[in-house]
């Protein structure tokens, strides 16, 4: 479980055919802290550390993660958002975060709006009534606030320290994100069990 805060942006170093898809992502992590088997959030998936060094760790990843997300698309010098999993005590403060990617969410347009940057996305095909004003949704792991909704889509508006904190930020050098850009999407898990009882009593 995770709260969609990020605590570093990773780099991809390496990629290999090894199962289905395996990275070897160098961090600032203290890697002496983490075991392997811990859960990592990686650009919103939760992936499993099955190897690591001295500033690297290493992740498989499935065919059914690689067809659901964007990691099918990393290579090296990539950048990922990075979470490690919430502990007993943490803060929450962000969101309730499950790391189970429910599909891409489509960038149609960026702006600035003041000192944010104002971005309105497409949800992915039958997950816009889970999305709502006010509400929350992960967007490549980060926790943000949907700030309108209509029809299909949605705006959320990202502050400065987020953009200079994750991935989420204006394109430049060949980072960041533009119109076009698909993002891993994931629903507040709050927001899938209301419909599912909506489901249930209809």
């Amino acid at each position: 479980m995770f709260t969609g805060l990020i605590t570093d942006i990773g780099r991809v170093a390496a990629v290999e055919q090894r199962g289905d898809r395996r990275f070897r992502l160098t961090t600032a992590y203290d890697l002496g802290g983490i075991a392997v088997g811990a859960s990592i959030a990686c650009s919103g998936a939760c992936l499993t550390v099955v190897d690591k060094g001295g500033d690297w760790f290493a992740v498989d990843v499935s065919a059914e993660t690689l067809r659901r997300t964007t990691l099918g698309a990393w290579q090296a010098g990539s950048a990922v958002n990075l979470e490690r999993s919430l502990r007993l005590g943490d803060e929450m403060g962000g969101h309730i975060v499950t790391g189970h990617v429910d599909g891409l969410a489509i960038v149609l347009a960026t702006a600035p709006e003041g000192d944010s940057l104002r971005i309105d996305l497409q949800a992915p095909e039958g997950y816009a009534r889970y999305v709502a004003a006010k509400g929350s949704v992960a967007l490549d792991g980060v926790s943000l606030t949907v700030n309108g909704v209509a029809g299909d889509r949605f705006w959320v508006n990202v502050i400065p320290h987020t953009q200079a904190m994750t991935t989420i930020r204006p394109a430049a050098g060949g980072a960041g994100i533009a119109a076009g850009s698909r993002l891993n999407f994931e629903i507040d898990v709050l927001a899938r069990y209301v419909a599912r009882l909506q489901e249930w009593h209809q």
